[in-house]
């Protein structure tokens, strides 16, 4: 649909544009990424036609494009440009209907169904037509800025250029506009636009150009651009790589400077030991993985409560009930991991374990109930199930990757293992060692200051001193519980 071909140019003697060479497909969402004076809009203006190039060639469905006359470049290429003026008395709809200028033809220029059909239709897809009386000046900026991509849809193009189309809206907005895009590049149309937000552009182009300078940096699918150290060539800032929650698109998150933090080292001071929970509130935000009721997966947290309810508590509704109860004992949901266990908790047991640079805090509430060995087969998991007994809390004093949380919880769940199995835990229907409870829950969380731990395997200091304090924790727990239990 689109070839260029070693395209350099500018304005007056300067270059800016310098050698750059690219295809666009057509049905393909094409997005051009950079800093500001990188080349991104003259690029643009070049392809357009708006400025000639110094050397190089442009082919528009296989044809150069300086064979086009405008009025024919028009029926195939729309733009909207970054900035439009819109200083003069149109309606929405008058403005709109400039977009139809390249398909009328002859002196006396006629207007035609066809026209008020495409005219209305770009309007309707841009939400615009709630507005087509009024006049452009009485708009917001965000609403001009529809109008003017309503424009460029009413000249029905094959190619669509856009400048930073999302500048001036509001979020909903920005959404839908790309929403509306990529709709539109499945029924063939190409999009070819220039965006200044990085995780906006991955989430909706097929594929993306960065360039630097007037050159191509980086070309290719969004996952080959948004490497960090591309990022940091040449934005010159530091990022982190992170997945989309729900689609298969990187990310990326800022890290802004930050002033040199203390250390915090949380160990047992900070443990809160009431009648039916216990709670720890570090003095900084913890960055956490777990499975609680309440807070599970990735998050900050600030507080930490490990509630205990009855054996025969009701668990049809558990999340709405957990919910409640840790909202109306003064628990922010949004900052809280949140768990319940069957286990008194007097039976909590905590260790905290040094090796090398790196230390843990270990808390464990552990009995047998519902102990299973997950290796055997057994009835469908809807069979009535009743709180979990193993929850494992673990607190790093230090700076974790991804890589060392996922570690840490494969080595404190190896830990736990060799904890039941040294106790003889056994499953009561398989009548073989018991790896765990049905409904165990597990924490890591890490202060993410202090010496920096890369990985959490069971031979790095990091997973010895998690191996070594899990153990000891739930091996005191369980020791607790069956002390007590035995009393009664």
């Amino acid at each position: 649909m689109l070839q260029v071909n070693e395209l350099s140019g500018g304005y007056g003697s300067g270059l800016i544009v310098r050698g750059v060479s690219f295809s666009v497909k057509q049905g393909e969402l094409f997005g051009i990424l950079g800093p500001n004076g990188s080349g991104k809009t003259t690029l643009l203006n070049m392809i357009s036609g708006l400025t000639k190039p110094e050397s190089g060639t442009i082919f528009v469905k296989d044809k150069p494009i300086e064979s086009y006359t405008p009025k024919e470049l028009a029926r195939v290429v729309a733009v909207l440009p970054q900035m439009t003026s819109s200083q003069f008395a149109y309606t929405v709809k008058e403005t709109v209907s400039l977009g139809r200028y390249a398909h009328q033809t002859g002196f006396f220029k006629s207007w035609t169904d066809e026209d008020e059909t495409a005219v209305q239709e770009a309007m309707d897809q841009t939400g615009t037509s709630l507005f087509a009386e009024k006049p452009l000046s009485a708009l917001s900026g965000g609403e001009r800025q529809r109008v003017f991509l309503a424009q460029a849809l009413a000249q029905e193009p094959e190619i669509l250029l856009l400048d930073e189309p999302t500048n001036h809206l509001d979020l909903s907005f920005q959404k839908e506009l790309l929403d509306l895009l990529k709709k539109m590049t499945t029924d063939g149309l190409t999009v070819i636009s220039i965006f200044h937000d990085l995780n906006l552009s991955s989430l909706y182009c097929d594929r993306l150009l960065l360039m630097d300078e007037g050159r191509i940096h980086t070309i290719g699918s969004p996952a080959d651009i948004m490497i960090e150290q591309h990022i940091h060539d040449v934005y010159d800032t530091n990022v982190q790589k992170q997945a989309h929650p729900e689609v298969p698109k990187p990310q990326m998150s800022l890290l802004p400077e930050m002033a040199v933090q203390e250390d915090v080292d949380i160990n047992e001071q900070f443990l809160e030991r009431h009648g039916d929970y216990l709670a720890i509130r570090p003095p900084v935000p913890l960055k956490s993985l777990s499975s609680g009721v309440i807070g599970a997966g990735w998050g900050w947290r600030s507080t930490f409560v490990n509630r205990h309810v009855d054996q025969n508590y009701n668990m049809d509704n558990f999340e709405e009930e957990a919910a409640a109860y840790f909202e109306e004992n003064g628990f922010d949901l949004n900052e809280t991991v949140g768990m319940m266990t069957a286990v008194k908790m007097e039976d909590a047991a905590w260790r905290k374990e040094t090796k090398e640079d790196v230390s843990v805090f270990v808390v464990a509430t552990a009995g047998v109930g519902n102990a299973v060995d997950v290796t055997q087969p057994r009835g469908s998991w809807k069979e009535k199930v009743t709180p979990g007994t193993i929850n494992i809390w673990v607190f790093v004093n230090g700076k974790l990757s991804e890589e060392a949380f996922v570690q840490g919880l494969m080595t404190a769940t190896e830990a736990k293992v060799k904890a039941l199995a040294d106790a003889g835990v056994q499953d009561p229907k398989t009548g073989t060692i018991a790896t765990g409870t049905s409904t165990d829950s597990m924490l890591i969380a890490a202060t993410q200051r202090g010496a920096y731990q890369q990985f959490a395997g069971s031979i790095t200091p990091l997973g010895i001193a998690i191996g070594r304090a899990v153990y000891v924790a739930v091996t005191e727990s369980l020791q607790k519980t069956a002390r007590r239990k035995a009393l009664l």
